[in-house]
């Protein structure tokens, strides 16, 4: 185990809102979905990028999952079914261990643990249930349930109304700049994830 892992978080508890991707769970979508694309096509990661402009309309909620799969898989020329087209979309993720542990950590220390994703109705529920350790999260903030994204402040106003938060007593982890910059300007204790960097979050969270 590295160095500082194993070292109790000291301080009092807290509340955090943490990010899923690149910093729970890192993601490649391209990988994933250029398994859906014929051979023949020339130019398929032109085609992803495409489908990928249309992301945030499916995380606002405003795109029906089926619509957009569907739209997907005619700009891939792909004759994949829906069920493969999901599934396929699905294993974009790959586990951030390191990120875990402290998770584990903060959960066995009483901190309140709380989700605040830009994400889509096809990668939820089921990641929930393919990630059992979401369960250490008591309460998730969910883009496309509530047809909020980040950096709005009003999906981080939600957060503090629904649950009652106090800003200042509250760390949010984010590994995007302008979602970050949104947590800073409401009072929240921000960290900017880097992904191949964990270390300096732990070095920083133990100096709170």
């Amino acid at each position: 185990m590295r160095q500082g892992m194993n070292t109790p978080f000291s301080f009092p508890p807290k509340t955090f809102l943490f990010d899923i991707g690149r910093v729970l769970l890192d993601f490649d979508f391209e990988s994933a979905l250029l398994k859906l694309i014929p051979q023949r096509i020339n130019n398929p990661k032109e085609r992803i990028q495409q489908v990928l402009e249309q992301k945030d309309a499916l995380e606002a909620g405003l795109i029906d999952p089926e619509k957009y799969a569907n739209w997907a898989l005619k700009i891939f020329e792909s004759d994949a079914t829906l069920p493969q087209f999901y599934h396929a979309w699905q294993q974009i993720f790959t586990v951030n261990e390191p990120m875990w542990r402290c998770v584990r950590q903060l959960a066995s220390n009483n901190h309140a643990l709380i989700l605040i994703s830009n994400i889509n109705a096809i990668h939820c529920p089921w990641i929930f249930t393919a990630y059992p350790e979401f369960s250490y999260f008591e309460h998730k903030i969910l883009s496309f349930e509530i047809g909020i994204l980040k950096p709005e402040f009003a999906i981080y106003q939600h957060a503090i109304k629904t649950f009652q938060l106090n800003p200042t007593t509250t760390i949010y982890i984010d590994d995007q700049p302008q979602n970050i910059a949104s947590g800073r300007e409401l009072g929240f204790q921000c960290w900017q994830y880097d992904l191949n960097d964990h270390q300096a979050f732990e070095i920083w969270l133990k100096k709170l």
